[in-house]
């Protein structure tokens, strides 16, 4: 796609001229928007800190409102008459405002799910709303339809024991989840007014007590008796697929104008592309073609207790001269001398079985009081070959760098935060570093590839299974048998993807968005010469936000209102 060389130009002098200088300058004017992101997210926040409950149906309607407000006030804003940094913003404000409305459309159609084996659920709120509203109550009228509602409760629990075997797990669990919440919204709104208001406590906390109990009862029989899980059960994975509808119309709020299908394609593509190097490095290691033989063998290569946070140094360190003698991007000495470490508790490992990062890189690495097995897994899989990609990914130039930049340069679009931004960023250096070199030797090949694959196969594995295709059981499966996980290592990694603490796009945001800023690097870097630090830089400085966003920053694509996600980043790549 041609750019307009005129705006390419003044991109290229005014990030040039911004990374002259040791300490990096802002590479263009501030955005007139900034100040209306900043009080969007700020009003956007008190709202849902006041309506704590995502299934509150008053919350829902109330935070609907102010998100159509927004939208029509931001329709009123003229376009034309802003620059290419606002105009970014402007689009970029659009995109979470219809991206949160998707988002309480979803919410309220799979509270329906709720409501449909807990058909008190919005009565309950019904009454306890008001009070936590601090709108007056009659105590003695709480308390008659807290005893009404645990008649309810407990019609909904005998329903429960015939109607709901046949249900999907997922959705019990859900249940059972929403349902423990609504119990812990009662607890706290009761014990807020029991002691302090004699006339409330004589006649609500009784029935609240008896109904909390029954909701408790209620959740554990979703949970235990229907779901099948036992009480403290915190290694079964269950997640809760989210379907190729609402895949979609994530994407599209993503930015990626790519369908579920052709993800997967990309994702079979460049895990091919991984095989073939395996094989290479084994052939290098005199294994011959059996790639596997060589993945044992580098899982072998591992430090002994206690040594694990100085080999982190050392590769950090060593990750640091790589960049800057290639003058690849701008790192400031406080980035160099704050950063920190910590190493991960047991638990923790059950869900994370590698490292994160940032100012602190979290170190998973076996402990004392871990079992033989588990102790020999955490070792092989966090061995000094995987270690080497990872420590880079998360300090610098990764994760690391990025957050120190984000605190510094365009706050405002923190609201704008996109995984393909944060971990594509991360993934990319390991992309590019592998392109130039890094790696030393065929077993730091190997690690680097594990990696590399691995990132392909969270494409794979998370939409196979939010499509409804896959179990997660056979996401480990695959992991183990494609990838060569640890199979304590893989259970981990999955449990991690669908636990809920992750958006159901977070695990394919790795590769693709590596792909994303490897054809914008080859864009801008290759076909336009702009010098990789001032590129590099550049990305940082802008912010987090989808990487057509940034394509936009950088390349002046001319935008407008009407303008839609539309940039096919991996045309060039398939040929």
């Amino acid at each position: 796609m041609p750019f307009r060389s005129s705006i390419l130009c003044g991109a290229v002098l005014a990030l040039a001229a911004a990374c002259a200088t040791a300490t990096p300058q802002a590479p263009t004017a501030p955005s007139e928007l900034a100040q209306r992101v900043i009080q969007f997210d700020a009003d956007r926040g008190a709202l849902r800190r006041y309506w704590s409950m995502d299934a509150s149906p008053r919350g829902q309607a109330r935070q609907r409102e102010f998100l159509e407000e927004q939208l029509a006030s931001l329709a009123r804003v003229e376009f034309e008459t802003l620059t290419q940094e606002a105009r970014v913003d402007w689009v970029l404000l659009r995109n979470e405002i219809e991206q949160d409305l998707a988002a309480l459309e979803l919410a309220r159609q799979r509270h329906a799910d709720v409501v449909r084996l807990a058909p008190y659920f919005d009565k309950v709120l019904d009454v306890i709303e008001p009070g936590q509203r601090l709108e007056p109550v009659d105590p003695a009228k709480v308390a008659d339809a807290f005893d009404a509602l645990l008649r309810d409760v407990k019609a909904a629990r005998k329903a429960g024991e015939e109607q709901h075997k046949s249900e999907k797990r997922s959705v019990l669990v859900r249940a059972a989840g929403e349902v423990s919440e609504l119990q812990r919204e009662l607890s706290g709104w009761v014990g807020e007014r029991a002691g302090y208001d004699p006339l409330f406590t004589w006649w609500v906390k009784r029935p609240a007590d008896a109904l909390g109990e029954e909701l408790g009862a209620h959740a554990r029989q979703l949970r235990e008796e229907l779901a099948g899980l036992k009480p403290g059960d915190e290694e079964t994975i269950v997640g809760d697929p989210l379907g190729r509808e609402a895949l979609l119309a994530e994407l599209v709020g993503a930015m990626i104008p790519y369908s579920p299908e052709e993800l997967l394609e990309i994702a079979d593509r460049e895990l091919a592309w991984c095989e073939r190097e395996f094989v290479r490095a084994a052939q290098d290691m005199g294994l011959g073609d059996d790639w596997r033989a060589a993945l044992e063998r580098v899982k072998q290569d591992h430090v002994g207790p206690g040594e694990q946070p100085q080999l982190i140094r050392e590769l950090a360190d060593e990750a640091i001269r790589w960049v800057e003698e290639r003058e690849l991007v701008t790192v400031p000495e406080l980035a160099k001398e704050t950063w920190r470490m910590e190493m991960m508790t047991p638990s923790r490992q059950l869900v994370t079985p590698f490292f994160t990062g940032g100012e602190v890189i979290s170190v998973s690495f076996p402990t004392d009081g871990m079992e033989h097995e588990k102790k020999e897994m955490s070792q092989r899989g966090n061995n000094r070959h995987f270690s080497r990609a990872t420590v880079h990914h998360e300090l610098i130039p990764g994760h690391h760098l990025q957050q120190f930049m984000q605190s510094r340069y365009a706050t405002h679009r923190r609201s704008f935060a996109s995984p393909f931004w944060t971990e594509g960023w991360a993934l990319w250096w390991e992309l590019l570093m592998w392109e130039r070199g890094f790696q030393r030797s065929p077993e730091n090949r190997i690690g680097m590839l594990f990696w590399r694959a691995h990132r392909c196969a969270r494409i794979r594995f998370s939409l196979s299974f939010h499509l409804g295709l896959w179990t997660p059981e056979q996401c480990i499966d695959f992991l183990v048998e494609r990838i060569g996980h640890e199979r304590e290592n893989a259970a981990g990694e999955v449990r991690r993807s669908f636990n809920g603490s992750y958006g159901p796009l977070y695990q394919i945001a790795y590769m693709v968005g590596a792909l994303q800023l490897r054809e914008l690097h080859r864009e801008l870097c290759v076909e336009r010469k702009l010098p990789e630090r001032d590129f590099h830089d550049a990305v940082l400085q802008g912010g987090s936000m989808p990487i057509e966003m940034v394509r936009a920053r950088l390349a002046g694509t001319p935008l407008t209102p009407q303008w839609r996600t539309n940039w096919r980043f991996y045309e060039a790549w398939r040929k």
